[in-house]
């Protein structure tokens, strides 16, 4: 269990990031290279040989199936671009590379390059950021849609409680893995530990990848708890039947997000009409609809935003 303690000042300073981050979806993605069942996201990686035989071969040792990985490898920068990320992560200081590989090594055996990366040498660094930047674009580049639109989804709902009823409220739309029991939130984790943010905030970061939440190592970073992002993201490929003016009455009244009895108001429509209709557009990629507890709430998602702005 970990469990985050928060104080009036951290709970001001709360936010959700502006989307999926790139670094933290490359990173996160090497784990779901190893699950039994394949991520269809990752099937460019899976297809590609020289792919798997490269980058690969430098990036798994760093990030095992389980447990610890550094956190250099995420830098926060990355959330203005994977470039941005790469850029930080080569100034990364020398005794935090040392830090950081000694407490990987010590249950796992790396591979002798690290050597290198632990003295802070320019030439592996640039080596490792291209390893990275290579698997990010060939690997993650044909799903980011799909990456960056579950991601957006999620953050749409979170925002939504955060602008009711502030971070308290954001916060209780977590679970089961993450509950809130003021002023603690407490997080589903495989050790047993205590983050106190002392007036730092935490950033929540939705991620497509992610399985399980995840915070860095290291506390005296800016706090990051990364989780996983609600909801399917569908494809566009079914906009077929969304033909009708009740459905667009449906897409057009959800405004903000809303509940299903919410949404059926709006509309005009029965709560059965409505519910019908929402599984039409879930379906075909223009909304997210997360349960809590016994209502289901719906958000547009990118998609949906991007076809009421051309309508």
């Amino acid at each position: 269990m970990l469990r985050i303690h928060f104080t009036a000042a951290d709970l001001s300073r709360t936010r959700v990031s502006d989307g999926a981050d790139p670094l933290w979806e490359t990173v996160l993605s090497l784990h779901r290279l190893r699950d039994r069942r394949p991520e269809p996201a990752l099937a460019a990686v899976r297809e590609n040989a020289g792919l798997r035989s490269t980058a690969l071969r430098l990036l798994l040792p760093l990030v095992p199936a389980r447990g610890y990985f550094p956190d250099f490898l995420t830098p926060p920068a990355a959330a203005a671009g994977v470039e941005h990320g790469l850029e930080a992560l080569m100034s990364t200081p020398r005794r935090r590379l040392r830090a950081e590989l000694a407490r990987l090594a010590r249950r796992n055996t790396l591979p002798e390059w690290t050597l290198g990366l632990a003295e802070g040498r320019a030439s592996v660094l640039r080596g490792l950021a291209r390893c990275l930047r290579d698997y990010h674009h060939r690997a993650l580049g044909p799903a980011w849609p799909r990456v960056a639109r579950r991601a957006e989804a999620d953050r749409s709902l979170r925002l939504h409680a955060l602008w009711q009823g502030g971070a308290e409220a954001m916060l209780r739309t977590y679970g089961p893995d993450m509950r809130w029991r003021a002023p603690v939130l407490e997080v589903a984790y495989p050790i047993e530990r205590e983050l106190r943010l002392e007036g730092r905030g935490l950033l929540l970061v939705p991620s497509y990848f992610c399985r399980t939440p995840v915070a860095l190592a290291d506390e005296s970073l800016p706090p990051v708890l990364v989780y996983p992002a609600t909801g399917l993201a569908p494809s566009s490929r079914e906009l077929g039947p969304l033909m009708g003016h009740t459905r667009a009455a449906i897409l057009r009244a959800l405004a903000g997000t809303c509940t299903t009895t919410e949404l059926a108001l709006r509309a005009g429509v029965s709560l059965s009409t409505a519910s019908e209709h929402a599984a039409v557009l879930r379906g075909a990629g223009l909304i997210l609809s997360t349960r809590q507890r016994n209502t289901v709430h719906h958000a547009l998602t990118p998609l949906g935003s991007a076809l009421l702005r051309s309508d």
